[in-house]
């Protein structure tokens, strides 16, 4: 294997986004001096593991620039075989150090995430989707969707056709909270909500029965209850705004305005 001089010495890594995630580990060190324990120690290794990058980045780069030219007589300390084997190892040692910088940005999301902290998991998601990254950051992603899930499973599991209507608003937050946090990516993010929607609008055709409400002509509730959505899921967000403004309409919550 031949290195070009004058080549890019890093096809892992720009100096900007191989310190992203190590601006986010200090500002978390930094921001919280009560920050302790895994999170503390994730963030460490990362800033640590990111110097020792930049490093053998640096010494790539050094070497790949082409040496002045030597007199005849001048006695060279590096040949260039020996500049070429230097050259593949410092290579090697970026890649090798930016696998782990990868790992540690990982380990630490991991932490975040059981502290709840996910707008810093997204950011490091985002961080290594620009550095090329993309299977680390849909790995974040989907730890992440599977957070937001948990987080409001007992909310979700409540859901069904003859839910109160008390309950009913805490089911529609809830969707809307899987809807805003659970990355798009997550695997049939927006199917899984799809298949809340006809309990939960049996249950608002139910109350608007029951209180003689009038149902507008263009109203969607009893459709939706009906399973008329299922195969699309992509409009998930729209049925559920609706579903909402049909039960605020006939059971306005405190602090919601209605239309």
């Amino acid at each position: 294997m031949t290195i070009e001089p004058g080549t890019d010495t890093s096809p892992y890594l720009g100096l900007r986004q191989a310190v992203r995630p190590a601006i986010l580990a200090h500002r978390l060190l930094a921001g919280d001096q009560e920050r302790a324990g895994k999170l503390a120690t994730e963030c460490e290794d990362l800033l640590y593991l990111t110097g020792e990058l930049l490093k053998a980045a640096g010494r790539a780069r050094i070497l790949a620039t082409p040496p002045p030219p030597r007199m005849p007589d001048e006695g060279g300390v590096l040949g260039g075989g020996d500049r070429q084997a230097q050259l593949l190892e410092a290579y090697s040692d970026a890649g090798l150090l930016w696998a782990k910088v990868v790992g540690s940005s990982l380990a630490l999301a991991a932490a975040l995430i059981e502290r709840g902290e996910w707008d810093d998991v997204r950011a490091l998601a985002g961080f290594l989707a620009g550095a090329g990254e993309e299977r680390a950051a849909d790995e974040l992603r989907i730890q992440l969707g599977q957070a937001a899930w948990e987080a409001h499973h007992e909310e979700l599991r409540a859901i069904g056709n003859d839910m109160p209507a008390a309950a009913i608003g805490p089911a529609i937050d809830a969707l809307r909270a899987v809807l805003r946090e659970v990355p798009e990516e997550y695997p049939d993010r927006n199917r899984e909500v799809n298949r809340f929607l006809p309990p939960l609008a049996s249950a608002i055709h139910a109350i608007m029965k029951e209180q003689d409400a009038e149902i507008p002509y263009h109203s969607r509730v009893e459709h939706i209850a009906t399973g008329g959505v299922a195969k699309y899921p992509d409009i998930v967000k729209t049925s559920l705004d609706e579903l909402a403004a049909e039960f605020e309409g006939i059971c306005p919550r405190p602090g919601r305005m209605t239309t």
